[in-house]
């Protein structure tokens, strides 16, 4: 799609989106608005109905016993007319024990009766309720019913209550009595159908439908309905008004899409000339606004581009040379994205090129791009700023073949039928990254083009490929020995910033449980209470044992004990922050530094600990096919700076007084640090040579007298630490 196409379909989106979403909104909260207030209307009516009949029903009900509490029965057929003549009921009838009637009002409704405490089975022609005669002895002397006729005149007072349209059905669901319109009938039936319950449906016309019992106290099924009350012709007019945004929309778009992309349709042609070589291309300055100014700066950068290329033809023989000595130099530097940063600087102004690339294995057997300059555009991705979406497989492209065959490689580019991920050029140069090696081909870590290690050439790191020279040459012999020499001294340059790398964290680690050592906890503690001091902070310190670690080295073996600590080492670390720090003390001794945390939030991260390790035992391989179960327990002791102690070896003696505290408590619980005396506490100054302290301790950033170079792994073991026989 041209530039004026993408401006014409952004533009309609941005005017048309909000329309769209404007008229979606106000029809959707229309109709939801309607059913609300419609909602509403038929759970008002439906209390109503049922209020109605309830009390219809206790009318019945109080006919029927006035009836009863009569004894003599001709004076209780008397009572039966006066009740019908006060028009509590419309109807009694006196039936003996045997379902005879032996006295019935005259002029009563017509069958059937359904009773107010019955579930309907077929058409209703009344209401009824029903009491039983007995006589003081409690023998059983028949029965008074009084009702009510069920009709066209009874629903419509109903309605005529609620407010709302009342339709009475039988119970297979056909319509007995309604007050509905004869055209709405239908819909209304075929609506009720389909909702149960409280639910409310909606008909095509614009009526809403609730269905009403039978219930108890309520034995009619009723159907309940009013019509909507959301604006006639609304949908259309939001139509009409998004179709006739949409033709304002689309017009204006045209106009602004035409004239902004014509001036940069000329600077696009221009600078095709100038991508071909050609650098008197220029371009008409036809207004004074960006894109004017965008057409004057063009014109200038070609005219000093003219001369930069003659400059840069002639310094980059002199550039060539620098560069073998600049690859002495990258040797002595363990910033890895610096060192890549300026090789491939050094190679793009050595050469000429115009755009570069360092890729570097992974250990998946896939070049990952680490550094890039100048490939925007040149290969597909969500984010050309990242290097590490450039990715090619070993083996794929040319990149691929590089470090696959360790043979460099010069030309043109011929695009491949299938894409292999890496950019696209006119002409390139690439060069593997390989130190010799004297171990031979089968390097660890260093993954094979085909999986297998023996396959890849030795001290294979990953590739340097530069593209497409400034003037269109190629890239030329002179150019790929120079690349291949420098490229060398590169990957010994990167070997050692790994080799350090390695170094630094395995001196500062423990093999078993990747914790922290104890080496690293000294550097740490003294780190955190110079933070706490000078922020007025609060550091606590958690000292954790594992009870009876010995128990289960003697019961399960050395290996399982290696397999706990292990996992509690990891149980930790689901416990803590990420602000916090684990470290393994020594044997089964473990420390937990909690910044800024005070002696309540120490206790609380104390507890999940506890309760982590006690309540899942851990699982070790065991003899059999399953695993076995090793309760664990562990013992804690907390102190917290400057509360307890002000500094940091004596807030750690704290922590592991509180730790013996907790052990002769009886394990498995944790103790608090008795408050020790104030202290006056002042700021320590951070000394920012490389000076041993006075106490031994090495400070964060200084060199360590033990270590193996400058901030490397100490060559001895974990300073020992004294045991009280826990």
């Amino acid at each position: 799609m041209t530039l004026r196409g993408r401006l014409t379909v952004a533009f309609l989106v941005v005017v048309l989106g909000p329309v769209l979403l404007g008229a979606a909104f106000v029809g959707a909260t229309v109709s939801a608005v309607d059913r609300s207030r419609a909602t509403e209307r038929l759970g008002l009516a439906a209390a109503g109905v049922r209020t109605s009949v309830d009390a219809l029903c206790q009318q019945l009900r109080a006919a029927a016993d006035a009836v009863a509490l009569v004894g003599d029965p001709v004076a209780r057929s008397r009572a039966a007319d006066q009740v019908v003549g006060r028009g509590l009921a419309a109807a009694v009838v006196i039936v003996d024990p045997g379902g005879r009637t032996s006295y019935a009002t005259a002029g009563g409704p017509a069958g059937p009766w359904q009773d107010c405490a019955g579930a309907p089975a077929g058409p209703v022609g009344a209401l009824a309720v029903q009491v039983r005669l007995r006589d003081p002895a409690g023998a059983d002397l028949g029965a008074v019913a009084a009702a009510q006729p069920v009709d066209p005149a009874f629903v419509a007072r109903l309605a005529a209550v609620t407010g709302v349209g009342i339709t009475l059905l039988d119970a297979p669901g056909r319509i007995t009595h309604t007050t509905e319109e004869q055209g709405v009938r239908a819909a209304v039936l075929a609506a009720a159908r389909r909702v149960a319950g409280d639910r409310v449906a909606g008909t095509g016309d614009g009526r809403y439908v609730r269905r009403v019992g039978p219930s108890p106290g309520q034995p009619l099924p009723l159907v309940l309905s009013v019509p909507g009350q959301r604006p006639p012709g609304l949908y259309g007019a939001l139509v009409a008004a998004v179709a006739l945004a949409a033709l304002l929309a689309v017009l204006a778009a045209w106009r602004l899409a035409r004239v902004t992309t014509r001036p940069l349709v000329e600077l696009a042609g221009a600078v095709d000339r100038v991508a071909q070589g050609d650098l008197t291309a220029r371009v008409p300055v036809r207004s004074r606004d960006e894109i004017g100014r965008l057409a004057g700066a063009f014109n200038r950068m070609t005219r000093e581009t003219g001369s930069y290329v003659a400059a840069l033809t002639s310094s980059r023989d002199q550039l060539r040379n620098h560069l073998v000595v600049l690859g002495d130099t990258l040797a002595s530097t363990h910033d890895l994205q610096r060192i890549l940063r300026v090789i491939l600087d050094s190679a793009i102004a050595g050469t000429g090129a115009r755009a570069g690339a360092v890729l570097l294995l992974d250990g998946h057997g896939v070049l990952v791009g680490q550094c890039v300059k100048g490939l925007t555009g040149r290969w597909p991705t969500e984010d050309p700023t990242d290097p590490a979406t450039l990715r090619v497989p070993v083996g794929a492209g040319v990149v691929g073949a590089v470090v696959a065959t360790g043979e460099p490689l010069r030309g043109r580019w011929t695009p491949p039928e299938a894409r292999t991920g890496e950019p696209t050029c006119e002409t390139y140069v690439a060069v593997p990254f390989a130190a010799p090696d004297p171990r031979g081909p089968e390097r660890p870590g260093h993954p094979p083009a085909d999986g297998d290690p023996a396959t890849l050439p030795s001290a294979a790191l990953g590739v340097l490929a530069l593209y497409d020279r400034l003037g269109g040459d190629e890239f030329d012999d002179d150019d790929l020995v120079m690349l291949r020499t420098f490229a060398g001294h590169a990957a010994v340059a990167v070997e050692n910033v790994r080799v350090h790398e390695e170094a630094q964290r395995l001196s500062l680690t423990d093999p078993l449980t990747g914790l922290w050592n104890y080496r690293y906890l000294r550097e740490s503690i003294r780190r955190e209470v110079e933070r706490a001091n000078r922020f007025g902070r609060m550091l606590s310190v958690l000292a954790l044992d594992l009870d009876r670690f010995k128990h289960v080295n003697d019961t399960w073996g050395h290996a399982a004990g290696d397999a706990v600590l292990v996992e509690f080492a990891r149980r930790v670390r689901g416990v803590i922050r990420e602000v916090d720090l684990a470290f393994r003390h020594g044997g089964e001794e473990f420390v937990v530094l909690l910044p800024e945390t005070d002696a309540r939030g120490a206790t609380i991260v104390a507890e999940r600990i506890g309760a982590v390790v006690r309540d899942h035992p851990v699982p070790v391989d065991g003899h059999g096919d399953e695993p076995l179960r090793v309760p664990v327990t562990v013992s804690i002791g907390i102190a917290v700076y400057p509360d307890h102690a002000g500094g940091g070896q004596q807030v750690l003696d704290a922590a592991d007084d509180a730790l013996y505290a907790a052990k002769a408590a009886g394990r498995d619980g944790y103790r608090l640090a008795p408050a020790g005396d104030p202290v006056r506490t002042q700021e320590i100054p951070v000394v920012a040579a490389t000076v041993v302290p006075p106490d031994g301790l090495p400070r964060a950033g200084a060199a360590d007298p033990g270590s193996a170079g400058p901030g490397g792994a100490s060559s001895g073991p974990h300073p020992p630490r004294q045991s009280r026989g826990r």
